[in-house]
Parts: C-alpha cells; structure tokens; sequence
C-alpha cells in the first residue's frame, strides 16, 4: 500500500495549491488531510467519506475543498484564498473505515508530506 502525496509549493497570500494524492494496492473507504506547522502538533484538515460527505476544520471551510476521484484512487485538496498560517506540511492518510475522520488514529495509512508555504 502506497500513498503518494505531491502538489505542495510556495506561493503568496491570496493565491491558491492543489495538492494531489494517489493511493495503490488497497480500495479505501475515507480520506483525509492533515497538517503540520514548524513547532506544532499535526492537525486535522479536511476528510472525504465512502459517500462523498466532507469534513473540514473550521479554519479552512469556505477556502479548502476536498474531493475524491475513485476511478483514479486519487484524493484532492482545492486550497483557495492561502494565508501565511496555512504553511506547514501537508499529509494525506487513508482509512478502511468511515467514522472518526478528524482524528489521525483512525487511519492505517499516510503519504509522506508535501510542504505548502505561503508568504505574506
């Protein structure tokens, strides 16, 4: 089981990052992202269930959207509207179950990172 995450970059405040995650050798039921900033914990992101629901923290509702295309075993994060606390390393995860999105235990499997910066 592989997840390949990529898409990460620098740009400015106000600009906008797809980021792009590719999942192999397993059919998953839900998808997230989380994040990581210099000097803090991983937080949660956004998640995508078997059913296409979404969830989001609320710093980034209204500005990131995720979305799932099964076809391809790829998970996307739309990131809008950037701003400088949006940098940090960014981390797709994959789970075989469908609750508990917001909370990294309930994944099995992680991509390795791919860094957003944002500058002001």
């Amino acid at each position: 089981v592989q997840l390949q995450a990529s898409g990460g970059g620098l740009v400015q405040a106000g600009g906008s990052l797809r980021l792009s995650c590719a999942a192999s050798g397993l059919t998953f039921s839900a998808y997230g992202w989380f994040r990581q900033a210099p000097g803090k914990d991983r937080e949660f992101v956004a998640a995508v269930d078997w059913s296409d629901r979404t969830y989001y923290t609320d710093s980034v509702k209204g500005r990131f959207t995720i979305s799932r295309d099964n076809a391809k075993n790829t998970v996307y994060l739309q990131m809008n509207s950037l701003k400088p606390e949006d940098t940090a390393l960014y981390y797709c995860a994959a789970s075989v179950h469908n609750g508990g999105l917001s909370s990294q235990n309930t994944y099995q499997f992680w991509g390795q990172g791919t860094l957003v910066t944002v500058s002001s």
